[in-house]
This record gives structure tokens, C-alpha cells and sequence, in this order.
């Protein structure tokens, strides 16, 4: 018999891109699909699925928990009116707030730490409020997953989770979606920076190196795919593109095309990734990864084999590494892009995320015992300080 299973994202895209196939197993199982998310157009996509819409606002930006309360009091009406089997979340508030909700319910949720964003790389007011309500909620929850050992290892550290928490390979690959492709020919060597242009994202570096490496090679070309997402690279990003030494491209619907015609993908990133999808993509078409020395892209480079890792800000260092990556010959640098294909065969083919995923629906009705008080308001006074 199928199960009542509701899923809480904050977003269509995401969801889109890493979990539809997931949600087709499930619904192809039998089990009734519910899907909580902000309105988008492109929401008939799950609801010819099969899936049930439950358009529920979320605000993307900060974490606040009085802005947030509403949130909460929707995800509890949700759950008090599906009366879900399992609940499945991914991204910060829908993990933070539905397990929240989730305990006051007494229903089961697998959370999914897709990465922690900007949260916890400098210590302030937002990163204390952020690991006080991950306590407050992760910590009584069923089920905690993570991408990578980093994360598990922060939130282990900073009590965050107790023993509720298991490991995922990222949100995985679509092998067959991103297969290997011809090696492109060596006459014109091309990178790619794929995501938000924005400082976390390591857009600086990648700039620096572009410059760098334009006046040392002729036949070298860095393209720039995503949303210009902090207004100070508008004017950078157009002196860099005027003057030949990047091609930005905007964002792109069919980005295997565009990785498909580099060599190499170039991930700057500070930090604050799962295991980053550009990364597992460009590995899975057989291209080879340029990414910082943090958590997640540890995770999908092995350094010097399928691809290289540098000190993380430090533009000279991913200089010398594109640099080393130009010295090699074709065959060197085809052969450094099938290993890391292979990797990909092995470790992060989405399919192994499905099946850890079908286990958890696949298991008896057993709810695990939550720490639950007399009534919703005096557990809600509890988490807030009324």
C-alpha cells in the first residue's frame, strides 16, 4: 500500500533539478505525493506527475524566527491536515521550521542538509541564531542527511544533531542524463564558471585568473554562466566581458551544452556547498573540475587525479592550478576527465540517492519517540523564550 508523503522545499527549481526523479519513483510506487513550495508557473510540472500542490510562501532570504512564526503555524495546518507518513525537506528553512512543526505533530521528517550557505563561514548574530534553532529542531527530528563529512562534522561538533543522521553521496548524479561526450579538440581551450555571480561564490578569483591567463595563452576562453545575484559585478562583469577577458553568458537552461564545450569547470566557491552539482555534472560528461579546498568539492575531486583543488581565496594558487592543467597534453587531460567519470559511476550516481530515500518510505509506521510537552502553545513558548 502507498504512503502519504509530503515534501517541504522552498523553491521549484531546486527541486526540479535534483529531486524529480526521485519524486517520479515515488509516485510510480503508488505512494500519494504533496508537495509544500512557493507558487512558480512552472508548477504543473509535479502536478501532471501526479504530485498535489501546496502553495505555502517562503522567504528565501535571512533567518529570522519571528519573521519566520508564520511559516511554522503553515507547515503545522499542513501536517495536522495530511496527517503524512514521512515528511522529506531540503534547504535551510524548510529543515529548520518543518522539523519544528514536525515534532509539535508528532510526524516523521528526513531532513536534508543540502549545504549551509553563508551561514556558518563567519561567526555573528545570524550564524548563533542559525545553530540555536538547527538545535532546537534537527536535534529531536527522525532523520538527519548529509552530503558531506565536513557538515556532518560541524553539526556533530556544535550539537546540533545526536546519533539521527546518515550520510549521502550530494543530491547525486542523472547518469544518463549527463553522459560523457567527445573531449573537446586542444585548439581552443575553454573554461566555465557555472552558479551566481556573487562573492561567495569565488567570482573574484575567477576574474583574477582570467586576467591572468588571457595574457599568458592566446587560445584560452572563461565563460561565465548564472544571475548576476549582487549588484556590484553588473559594471565588473561588463568591463571584463568588453575587453575580451571573459564571455559572461547569463544564465542557461540547457547548461550541458555549454559544459559539454569546455574543458574545464572552474568552482571558486568559499564554501558553504553540499556537494556541488556543477561539479558531479561536468565530471559526469568527462570534463575535468577546478574547484577551493572546502567541504563537498573535496568530496567530488580526487586532487591530481580527476581534477585539482586550490587554497580557498587565493586567486595565484587557482592560477598555478589552471596553469598546471594547461601543461597537460590532450591525452593527459581526456584521460584525467574519464577518471573522474568513473568516480562519478561510483560514488554519486543518483540512484543511490533514490534507494536511500525508498528505504526510509519503504520502513514500518514506527514514529520515533519525540520529546513532546502537554500542548502546541507552552512547546511553542519553549522554542521561542515565551
Amino acid at each position: 500500500m502507498g504512503k502519504k508523503i509530503l515534501i517541504l522545499s522552498n523553491h521549484f527549481i531546486t527541486l526540479y533539478n535534483f529531486r524529480k526523479e526521485l519524486i517520479k519513483k515515488l509516485v510510480e510506487d503508488g505512494n500519494d505525493i504533496f508537495i509544500s513550495m512557493p507558487e512558480a508557473g512552472e508548477n504543473n510540472f509535479f502536478k501532471n506527475m501526479g504530485c498535489k500542490i501546496i502553495e505555502t510562501p517562503v522567504d528565501r532570504r535571512g533567518v529570522n524566527p519571528i519573521r519566520d512564526f508564520g511559516l511554522i503555524l503553515n507547515y503545522i495546518k499542513i501536517m495536522k491536515k495530511l496527517k503524512p507518513d514521512i515528511i522529506f525537506s531540503y534547504t535551510i528553512k524548510p529543515n529548520i521550521y518543518g522539523c519544528i512543526a514536525s515534532n509539535l505533530t508528532k510526524n516523521k521528517q528526513v531532513s536534508n542538509i543540502t549545504g549551509t550557505g553563508a551561514t556558518f563561514l563567519n561567526k555573528n548574530f545570524v550564524s548563533m541564531i542559525a545553530k540555536m534553532l538547527y538545535k532546537i529542531s534537527l536535534k529531536r527530528s527522525y532523520k538527519v542527511f548529509f552530503q558531506n563529512s565536513g557538515d556532518k562534522e560541524f553539526f556533530v561538533n556544535n550539537k546540533m544533531v545526536k546519533n539521527n543522521f546518515s550520510m549521502l553521496p550530494g543530491s547525486g548524479v542523472n547518469l544518463e542524463q549527463y553522459e560523457v561526450c567527445d573531449f573537446p579538440s586542444d585548439d581552443e581551450i575553454n573554461f566555465i564558471f557555472i552558479g551566481r555571480v556573487m562573492e561567495l561564490k569565488g567570482i573574484d578569483q575567477y576574474l583574477e585568473c582570467a586576467k591572468i591567463i588571457k595574457e599568458r595563452y592566446s587560445n584560452i576562453n572563461f565563460y561565465i554562466a548564472g544571475f548576476i545575484e549582487e549588484d556590484i559585478y553588473k559594471e565588473i562583469i561588463d568591463d571584463y566581458h568588453s575587453r575580451g577577458i571573459v564571455n559572461y553568458i547569463g544564465f542557461q537552461k540547457d547548461i550541458k551544452s555549454w559544459i559539454q564545450k569546455c574543458h574545464c569547470t572552474i568552482l571558486p566557491s568559499h564554501g558553504g556547498e553540499g556537494v556541488p552539482n556543477v561539479l558531479l555534472e561536468s565530471a559526469a560528461m568527462g570534463r575535468i573540475c577546478i574547484a577551493s579546498n572546502i567541504n563537498g568539492s573535496k568530496d567530488a575531486i580526487d586532487d591530481g587525479v580527476t581534477g585539482y583543488l586550490f587554497e580557498t581565496g587565493n586567486a595565484q594558487d587557482l592560477i598555478n592550478k589552471v596553469d598546471k592543467f594547461l601543461k597537460l597534453n590532450y591525452e593527459e587531460k581526456k584521460q584525467m576527465g574519464l577518471v573522474g567519470r568513473k568516480k562519478v559511476e561510483r560514488v554519486f550516481d543518483r540512484g543511490i540517492v533514490i534507494g536511500t530515500y525508498l528505504k526510509e518510505v519503504m520502513k514500518d509506521g514506527e514514529r520515533k519517540k519525540h520529546l513532546i510537552k502537554t500542548n502546541e502553545k507552552s512547546e511553542l513558548n519553549d522554542y521561542f523564550g515565551g
